[in-house]
């Protein structure tokens, strides 16, 4: 009750108002039953503008903290994450991957909307990262259809590291159902998961446009800091050489 309270009513129509974000392809998401929406991931914000566009709920996995933070403030985080569309992750499991495996597979299995970022977290330079196999083990376990998706403008909104952005009008664009059913039973051989994985970062660049690497956004964010740390150290030690 609360998700369609924020969405149509308390903050919806002010995210339409201000940002009049835009949608294309709405009509390749089913008007119901399961499917995985795998999409970039350049802001915080995008999980709030994707579903935005679309008449159905879209359900994400987020971190258990959000969700058992003690006080009248972990209350209200609690409320607001579950009313945005966001489950805590399955802790039942031995890891946090195969918690959100099978938080996602529940959710899929009522037949709803699973969303997913393949990146597995958000792009620190605009670019699109290699995806992890998750999504493509999620999609042949559930049998359910990925559907590429493509949030364009949401870092220009809500950057990285910073309170406010600079506005601009956020594009959804939504890619053809991949149906991988040909893979059925093949869940643990890690070369279909990678080749299903690759096709669908693919689709999802196609959509976005972005610039594709073939590296994973964590490594290639800590080999920007290594290169920036060094770029310092250097630049620090040019006055003691001159001075030399």
């Amino acid at each position: 009750m609360l998700y369609w309270f924020l969405k149509w009513i308390a903050l919806g129509p002010v995210l339409r108002l201000v940002f009049r974000p835009k949608a294309f392809g709405v009509d390749h998401v089913p008007e119901e039953g399961p499917a995985i929406l795998a999409s970039n991931h350049l802001s915080y914000a995008d999980w709030l503008f994707m579903p935005l566009t679309l008449n159905r709920r879209v359900t994400f996995v987020a971190k258990a903290e959000y969700f058992t933070t003690p006080g009248i403030k972990g209350w209200f985080q609690k409320k607001f994450f579950s009313g945005a569309g966001q489950v805590p992750i399955d802790r039942s499991g031995a890891n946090a991957a195969e918690g959100a495996m099978k938080s996602a597979m529940k959710i899929l299995g009522e037949g709803d909307l699973f969303g997913i970022y393949p990146e597995g977290t958000r792009s620190h330079d605009g670019k699109l990262y290699r995806g992890k196999t998750g999504v493509a083990r999620l999609a042949l376990e559930s049998g359910a259809p990925v559907i590429p998706c493509a949030v364009v403008g949401t870092d220009v909104v809500a950057p990285a590291g910073k309170v406010y952005g600079t506005w601009t009008r956020p594009v959804v664009r939504f890619g053809k159902p991949l149906d991988f059913s040909r893979y059925a039973g093949m869940e643990n051989d890690r070369y279909i998961l990678r080749s299903i994985t690759d096709e669908i970062m693919y689709e999802i660049m196609r959509l976005s446009g972005q610039e594709y690497v073939d590296l994973y956004a964590t490594k290639a964010k800590e080999l920007d800091k290594e290169k920036a740390r060094q770029a310092a150290a250097e630049a620090a030690d040019q006055p003691e050489k001159k001075a030399s």
